[in-house]
């Protein structure tokens, strides 16, 4: 029916016949002359519709939001001054010869370029929802991250293998989903949590290089990252070293983001978990946040302020400070509401010390802790962080792993603030890094993580 997608059609079509199908994505009346834009999953294309046309323009006054439509027409060229930058075809327009209504839509219940939408709305009307611009390019992200990944592998030597979905129940990290079997009575599959005992036996069996992109299911409680039943793309290999492992996956990575999205990803740094943790408190640091730790433990111990000393002298504890350059522009309400934030995270509050002149010492400093705090424990935070005039320091003081996730969250929701942007703290290009050296960790009866082990 179609010769063309509308999102496809450009300057290389002009003065070519083309037909297409779509949906009537708006349709404006500017003074006799009516403007149809026409969608499909690749995108927008403008369509007039000139009187001198009266069967053609007849239809097109009929023609309503979400109609699906068949149009032949020919490419031009937009008139000067109206072109589109950010449209495939912004530069180009087809002036409908023949359009034919195939099916007539009532009038949705959400403009398609809405974007104060309610989940319950859109969840509601999935099929409206799925027409919006932006969730037709996530499936279309979904489908080129698929395939790129199945063309390296697939270089690499790697096949793809189907694995049961109906199974035996296995201990893992959640319950399991269950299905009846109608055939024996009071007995039960599983449904995956992961085909964790299939690649086992794929790899004793010798298939040493195998994948799949493969759902699993997990009756757990929700997480920002999971939900009962996802997609994981399960990676088994024999027989390479670790960073064989790493250079081949580095790679992987750069080829998807490449193929997908086309973004050209720098070499991964390397890490260890204890680097990490020292200086960014989380395992898994944003690297686009300019932000470090400042490791004051020692150098708190025998202050007067309990709330550094008493972490200090904890087996467990940690105290750290968050340097924000330019920081002492905020004000005490912004600083606040930082306190706020990171009780979230477990944290009782959050003291801070404003640096108007560093080179003044304590006369330089603006904070009601630090009258609590002796000259050398000053100095020591003043030279280790390397606070400069105009800076302000937080601090974090708890059991290690409170001052990890409080200060971390603040690092991060610093770095990519308003204030944060505007001051150079962050930056939106990509990021990657490989944290290496992770600890083995020991757990109690209850599934609570106690001890590292090395």
């Amino acid at each position: 029916m179609r010769t063309h997608y509308c999102g496809l059609v450009n300057a290389a079509h002009l003065d070519q016949t083309v037909t297409l199908c779509g949906w009537a994505h708006r349709r404006r009346d500017h003074g006799g002359v009516i403007f149809i834009d026409l969608r499909d999953r690749e995108g927008l294309i403008q369509v007039v519709c000139d009187p001198d046309r009266k069967d053609t323009f007849a239809t097109a006054e009929r023609i309503r939001n979400e109609f699906v439509l068949k149009i032949t027409g020919m490419v031009r060229r937009r008139p000067e001054g109206t072109a589109n930058p950010s449209l495939t075809s912004g530069e180009i327009e087809v002036l409908a010869r023949d359009i034919e209504i195939l099916n007539h839509a009532a009038t949705p219940p959400f403009q398609l370029d809405e974007d104060n939408l309610s989940e319950n709305v859109r969840l509601t009307h999935r099929v409206i929802d799925l027409r919006r611009p932006q969730m037709q390019k996530n499936m279309m992200l979904r489908y080129k991250v698929a395939m790129a990944f199945r063309r390296f592998l697939d270089a690499q030597g790697f096949i793809d293998i189907e694995t049961p979905m109906l199974t035996k129940s296995t201990p893992e990290g959640a319950r399991d989903y269950l299905v009846p079997s109608r055939v024996h009575a009071g007995q039960f599959f599983a449904l995956p949590q992961s085909p964790q005992l299939f690649k086992q036996m794929l790899m004793v069996a010798g298939f040493d290089r195998y994948y799949q992109i493969v759902k699993c299911f997990r009756d757990e409680d929700l997480r920002a990252d999971r939900q009962p039943e996802f997609t994981q793309i399960d990676i088994e290999t024999s027989f390479l070293a670790e960073e064989e492992i790493r250079s081949m996956f580095e790679g992987m990575i750069r080829s998807v983001f490449h193929h997908a999205i086309g973004v050209e990803l720098p070499a991964f740094p390397v890490m260890t978990w204890a680097d990490a943790m020292r200086l960014y408190g989380s395992d898994k640091p944003d690297l686009r946040v300019k932000l470090q730790f400042t490791e004051l433990t020692d150098a708190v111990k025998d202050v007067e302020f309990k709330v550094f000393s008493g972490p200090a002298n904890m087996a467990d504890g940690r105290v750290v400070a968050l340097r924000i350059p330019g920081g002492a522009e905020m004000s005490r309400g912004e600083i606040d509401s930082y306190g706020e934030f990171v009780k979230i995270y477990g944290a009782k509050g959050l003291a801070w010390i404003k640096v108007n002149e560093a080179g003044a010492g304590r006369d330089g400093l603006q904070s009601p802790i630090v009258k609590n705090l002796h000259d050398r424990a000053l100095a020591a935070i003043l030279e280790r962080s390397g606070a400069r005039n105009g800076d302000l320091l937080f601090f974090g003081a708890d059991r290690a792993k409170v001052v990890n996730d409080a200060i971390g969250a603040l690092r991060v929701k610093v770095g990519h603030s308003e204030f944060g942007k505007a001051k150079g703290l962050a930056h939106g290009d990509w990021e990657p890094l490989w944290v290496i050296d992770f600890p083995m960790f020991e757990y109690d009866e209850t599934g609570e993580r106690w001890s590292a082990m090395h």
